[in-house]
């Protein structure tokens, strides 16, 4: 593939942002990457694993030659890391994100980048539980799902390079309105999350840890079976990244779980009321459309 970026420089060499250093590097998608971050200890595994060529604590530093930004922070570190950047990039450099939400990702770069700085906003839907450089993985975004969110203000041309970078890494693209994309992710990524560090914080209330432990105490975990170490997998998620999500996306988050919350009290009435046929009604429908994601995800 040809070179789409002379110096990318990845703010957040975590997962995502490692993942993409490595996966873009080994395209031939890039010519360096320069990593910037907050630990020295994780940059050094980034570097060490061949995620980045180089890293820096210098916002001038990391800003000289790059053509460019990938910010992958928490949301609501966007802009104030953005700021620290914004005096030494040059002219044409793109910046672009990976967030999990959009809108008020959006609204923040678009308020803070002058257009001599063109932004798309991206969310690349790929992951796992666990966090830093040394999760990243080559094969991350393989076949999985980009959304890019552009507005009027959108560069067609950064558009077009940042769709190609994603594409690169071998990920399919899509555009969706910001506000759409929020309203989606809060049901299929958002409230999931929530459930998954629910289901575990309930199962502490119903059987909670003494100080000290005492040697006759239940641990209810050596019990769990793969369906609930299935549910929870996303417990383990970084606690910054999920606290900054919930919060951005607050009123879609909240109406994802007014809904989820109706279909639970169904549930439960079912089961106090002793009505198998309701019961079997919502764990068939529910089954279905389970079946249909696998059959969605088979054809990736």
């Amino acid at each position: 593939m040809s070179v789409l970026f002379h110096r990318l420089l990845i703010v957040g060499v975590g997962l995502i942002g490692g993942s993409l250093g490595l996966a873009a590097k080994a395209r031939g998608l890039v010519d360096q990457v320069v990593g910037f971050g907050r630990t020295e200890a994780n940059l050094k595994i980034a570097l060490d694993r061949g995620l980045i060529d180089a890293y820096t604590f210098d916002p001038a530093e990391a800003a000289r030659g790059t053509d460019c930004v990938l910010l992958a922070v928490p949301v609501q570190a966007t802009g104030p890391v953005m700021q620290q950047f914004l005096p030494y990039l040059s002219p044409g450099c793109i910046v672009t994100d990976a967030g999990s939400v959009k809108a008020p990702v959006v609204a923040t770069l678009e308020s803070l980048v002058p257009d001599s700085l063109p932004c798309v906003a991206a969310h690349p839907i790929a992951g796992t539980e666990n966090a830093g450089a040394g999760a990243a993985f080559e094969t991350l975004f393989e076949g999985r799902l980009c959304v890019l969110t552009p507005t009027t203000r959108t560069n067609t041309d950064a558009l077009a390079r940042v769709r190609a970078l994603w594409e690169g890494v071998g990920m399919r693209v899509e555009e969706m309105d910001p506000e759409v994309h929020d309203r989606i992710l809060a049901q299929v990524s958002h409230l999931p999350h929530l459930i998954a560090f629910s289901v575990i914080n309930g199962l502490l209330q119903a059987f909670p840890p003494s100080t000290p432990p005492q040697s006759e105490q239940i641990d209810p975990l050596v019990y769990a079976g793969s369906a609930f170490a299935d549910l929870t997998r996303v417990a383990a998620s970084p606690v910054e990244m999920w606290r900054d999500i919930c919060l951005e996306n607050r009123d879609a988050l909240l109406a994802a779980i007014s809904g989820f919350e109706a279909a639970l009290t169904q549930m439960k009435a079912a089961v106090s009321e002793g009505d198998g046929r309701a019961l079997s009604a919502d764990i068939t429908r529910a089954r279905e459309e389970r079946q249909r994601l696998t059959r969605l995800r088979e054809k990736e």
